[in-house]
């Protein structure tokens, strides 16, 4: 039985009976459960070796593999030091927000099995960036690069959002090896008015002026990333990197979830709110992938995200312009042999 089978038929049906087949409860047990693998001397050490992935720097950091785990999983970071021995290349922390909150009212997490999908409301709940940054200063150096998802606190009104992930960035830059922007989640009210070209071009320009401060009191320049919707127009799109490329952004993430039910229409869960992850992503995540990279002529990097369940998926990501891959949803459904999986077939 190869190790994708035995998470298939031995490991999967036990995380789906967890908390009566509550995904959350899954997602916390499996974080958990990482986190007390982290704490075991050399065995993050002696699995990163054999794990390793294709080494190659993109917005001039250098990534040890083209795989990393998207934001959401591990929000607090709580299991940092051992996802490197997954295969893991790099990690995107958060979504985190200023203020510390619990998300939306649970259940809040949907698996549509038979899709391969997601459904997830969660509302960025996390413990606050302040609470993050103690985390990272006591983890110390992780071994491979950080990046840092930032997003508006829900009791920000849409009028102080500039301040709000400002305080994230500032409290946050010593820590993080890059940081996304994410003004994309559907799961918090009005957030992605953001994407909006006047509303982003002030809070993208106040972000890289702390960052241009933070540089100047000794600290090294961070690139800054936009993570942006699948459901966006191609006009939206094109007037989006219009304003981040004025304004010095080092690269787009593409896509977050999407509000539309592509495939899934007749699922029971179909009309639960939130955002749809998965295969159902897959078509879409590529399309908008490759229209970035044609609208930039491959000048501005991007990290392709959505609808990777093998390693086909992500191959078509970076024949469409991707320089680096994340995964979430595929993880739920094929386990850690598909970072293995992907990593041997970038190789």
């Amino acid at each position: 039985m190869s190790r994708r089978s035995a998470y298939g038929r031995v490991v999967r049906p036990v995380l789906y009976r967890l908390g009566k087949g509550d995904a959350e409860v899954a997602h916390e047990q499996t974080l958990n459960a990482l986190r007390r693998l982290g704490r075991v001397p050399g065995v993050v050490r002696v699995m990163s070796r054999i794990q390793t992935g294709s080494e190659r720097t993109v917005f001039g950091v250098r990534f040890p593999g083209a795989v990393g785990l998207a934001a959401g999983m591990d929000k607090n970071g709580i299991a940092l030091p051992a996802w490197r021995a997954l295969g893991f290349g790099f990690v995107e922390v958060g979504t985190v927000t200023a203020h510390p909150q619990p998300g939306n009212e649970k259940p809040r997490l949907f698996r549509l099995v038979e899709h391969e999908a997601v459904i997830n409301r969660m509302g960025f709940n996390n413990l606050g960036s302040e609470a993050l940054a103690a985390r990272l200063a006591a983890y110390g150096p992780l071994g491979y690069p950080l990046g840092v998802s930032i997003g508006k606190s829900k009791v920000t009104p849409l009028q102080d959002a500039v301040e709000d992930y400002v305080t994230s960035l500032r409290r946050l830059y010593r820590y993080g090896d890059y940081f996304a922007v994410n003004v994309s989640s559907p799961n918090t009210p009005g957030l992605r008015s953001l994407q909006d070209a006047g509303h982003l071009r002030e809070l993208l320009t106040a972000l890289r002026a702390e960052a241009s401060s933070l540089s100047v009191c000794g600290l090294d320049g961070k690139p800054i990333l936009v993570k942006i919707a699948p459901d966006l127009t191609s006009s939206a799109i094109d007037e989006l990197l219009r304003v981040c490329t004025d304004v010095g952004i080092a690269g787009i993430i593409a896509t977050n979830t999407t509000i539309g039910r592509p495939g899934v229409e007749s699922h029971p869960l179909a009309s639960e709110t939130g955002g749809l992850s998965g295969r159902p992503l897959t078509e879409t995540a590529a399309k908008t992938v490759a229209h970035i990279h044609a609208e930039t002529g491959g000048a501005l990097p991007i990290i392709g995200v959505g609808g990777i369940l093998d390693s086909a998926d992500a191959t078509r990501l970076f024949d469409a312009g991707a320089s680096l891959v994340q995964i979430y949803t595929g993880l739920i459904y094929r386990g850690p042999g598909l970072v293995r999986q992907i990593n041997r077939g970038v190789r």
